[in-house]
């Protein structure tokens, strides 16, 4: 049995960790296989979790019963909450993470499991019979059996880092790549696309001109992304990052020197697709050429050593064209970079190739997650990996699948995009993306989710009852609110002239006061005591204040549960259907839509299609049969 397991995840990054996290978790012997243990849970990039919609996901993660927001509390070098300002919908937590810390928070909880082992190996192949995954081919002929196998391998198939005129056959930090798994991925019928990323410079904080930058400190608020931890830091041990711009010297050093650029004539072989919401510094400047600075962010890597990343200048000029670059930044002057920024090119799966379960259609009980998927960013791979070691886990137990829709959770959005609309660059999580933003709120998603991960096992008693009990504390305070009027006393209405409210003409309830813009729950704490912690009064006022927008979602969301009602037979023969555009049918005949709201979600796919599609299925698909 020693060769034997019930799941295998390939790869030891964010999505690898929560994949063999949740199906360890849930009883499965499991074997995590990494080139390298100490890159396990590693941020190649970015030294934070979280930011816009991403933060969301990180608490989605946590309802789940996954662990990324878990390790990011204890970890963390400063937390707050960006767009408080802009509304609930949109507001997220970013943590600045701890590049060493975070991932030996992470290896420590890996090690506690007692169903999973790791394994330091680079795999080569699938053991494959009958269009059937049964196990993974080590690099030197190891064969290792398996019920089904997650394949979590980030940027590592067939990497190539990019620097000028230079292309290098490797991973990040140098390390060796995976050469033979993409290949054997497109033998197996797969279709294999080059998708590209990149990363700016480290440096050395004491040469920083700190006085020329703006301070960025964390909240002066205790955060957590976890809904089970209390926050265990204190927010005076925050350590800030700092803000800075580039310069018209900047954009004319670029600008002069753009052909020496991997991505623009340097390299002429590049087939690899950008990321569109975080382009290089290069693709800023020649897309937005009558901006005349962009924002830059100095972030702290670690409380352990010194450096210092240049959120915002990725690149992939040569080092001569990079030191003029940094050196032309206000407080950079003097600064010695310890490590060159760089692009990265590297193979991927086309996404229209997965279930909703994130099992390919390719080969059975194989399951893919992260940047193999044509993802971006650690949150993205976290949730696909929690989300591929819940249904891999789940099918070896003979249970229904466990599938998030749009109206669920940013999680839902992330994998319907995926497999329903393919990919043109590595896809990024945004709060647009999401039409139901309201619903799927920082502040709600254990009240989303939660019950979601008691069902499937990663939620135990003690979780569940705490979030009944914030249920019935959010009832009682609605409900308080609703029956308590306040009454206009002289001490009352020297508050209201006080912050300029207009006082009120009759006798209103606290409810009704919340429906006002300008009527806080912390004004009407102030006025009467509301004896509910923060969290839930904050939850509550935006349900009072949002009422009429929450409840105009919700018919919206019944409209899509109809059409999700509306199963399109998987033997269809799409081909059979006349007058349905070619385009749609080609797109059709990839995705293979499960339901009507899926197709009328296909890039390609028109109204006029779906109705045809629509008639065909009432009228013409059994007698057909």
């Amino acid at each position: 049995m020693k060769n034997k397991y019930e799941i295998i995840v390939v790869g030891g990054g964010h999505a690898g960790c929560e994949a063999a996290h949740a199906a360890a978790k849930k009883g499965h012997k499991t074997l995590l296989v990494t080139s390298n243990i100490k890159n396990i849970a590693d941020m190649p990039c970015n030294p934070h979790i979280g930011g816009s919609a991403k933060g969301i996901v990180v608490r989605e993660i946590d309802a789940l019963g996954g662990i990324m927001g878990k390790v990011a509390d204890k970890t963390h070098l400063q937390i707050k909450m960006l767009n408080y300002a802009k509304g609930p919908a949109v507001r997220s937590l970013r943590a600045q993470g701890d590049k060493i810390a975070y991932p030996k928070e992470m290896l420590r909880v890996l090690n506690s499991l007692e169903n999973l082992t790791i394994k330091e190996a680079m795999v080569e192949d699938l053991i494959v019979e009958d269009n059937t995954v049964k196990g993974i081919i080590l690099e030197n002929g190891e064969k290792i059996e398996s019920k089904a196998v997650i394949l979590t391998t980030g940027t590592y198939l067939k990497a190539d880092i990019l620097v000028g005129d230079t292309r290098t056959r490797q991973g990040p930090h140098g390390e060796k790549p995976s050469n033979f798994l993409s290949d054997k991925l497109k033998e197996y019928g797969f279709r294999i696309i080059r998708l590209k990323t990149g990363t700016p410079q480290r440096i050395e904080r004491s040469s920083i001109d700190f006085s020329k930058t703006k301070i960025e400190p964390g909240d002066d608020k205790l955060l957590t992304f976890s809904f089970d931890l209390e926050p265990s830091y204190k927010i005076e041990d925050q350590i800030p990052c700092h803000l800075t711009y580039t310069t018209e010297e900047t954009h004319k050093i670029i600008r002069a020197n753009l052909s020496k650029s991997s991505m623009y004539g340097a390299l002429d072989d590049i087939k690899g697709v950008g990321p569109r919401y975080c382009p290089s510094i290069e693709d800023k400047v020649v897309r937005f050429a009558d901006k005349k600075r962009h924002q830059l962010f100095l972030e702290p890597e670690s409380r352990y050593y010194d450096d210092i990343y240049l959120q915002g200048f990725s690149t992939s000029m040569p080092h001569d064209i990079q030191e003029k670059m940094v050196h032309s930044l206000p407080g950079l002057e003097h600064a010695k970079i310890l490590r060159y920024g760089y692009a990265i090119e590297y193979d991927a799966i086309y996404p229209t190739q997965l279930k909703n379960t994130l099992e390919t259609k390719v080969l059975t009980n194989l399951y893919t997650a992260g940047q193999i998927n044509g993802t971006s960013g650690y949150e993205e791979a976290a949730c696909q990996g929690l989300m591929a070691g819940i249904n891999a886990s789940l099918k070896l137990e003979k249970k229904e699948p466990f599938i998030l829709k749009r109206n669920d959770a940013y999680i839902g959005v992330l994998i319907d995009d995926l497999i329903t609309k393919g990919i043109r660059d590595p896809y990024r999580l945004l709060t647009s993306r999401a039409e139901f933003r309201l619903l799927l709120r920082s502040d709600n998603a254990d009240l989303r989710l939660r019950e979601y991960g008691y069902k499937v096992g990663l939620i135990d008693d003690n979780q569940i009852k705490k979030l009944h009990k914030k249920e019935q504390e959010i009832k009682e305070l609605t409900s308080y609110l609703d029956s308590k009027k306040l009454k206009i006393t002289p001490e009352i209405k020297e508050q209201f002239e006080k912050n300029n409210f207009s006082l009120p003409t009759f006798t209103m309830s606290l409810f009704q006061l919340l429906k006002r813009p300008e009527i806080t729950m912390n004004f009407l704490s102030s006025l009467i005591d509301i004896p509910y912690n923060e969290d839930i009064k904050e939850l509550v006022e935006v349900n009072i204040k949002y009422e009429g927008y929450i409840v105009k979602a919700y018919k919206e969301v019944e409209k899509m549960l109809k059409l999700e009602k509306k199963h399109i037979p998987k033997d269809i023969d799409y081909d059979k259907i006349i007058n349905i555009a070619s385009e749609a049918r080609q797109k059709l005949k990839e995705v293979r839509p499960e339901t009507i709201a899926q197709a009328i979600r296909i890039s390609g796919v028109n109204p006029s299609d779906i109705s045809i599609l629509s008639v065909y299925l009432k009228k013409e698909y059994n007698k057909n049969d």
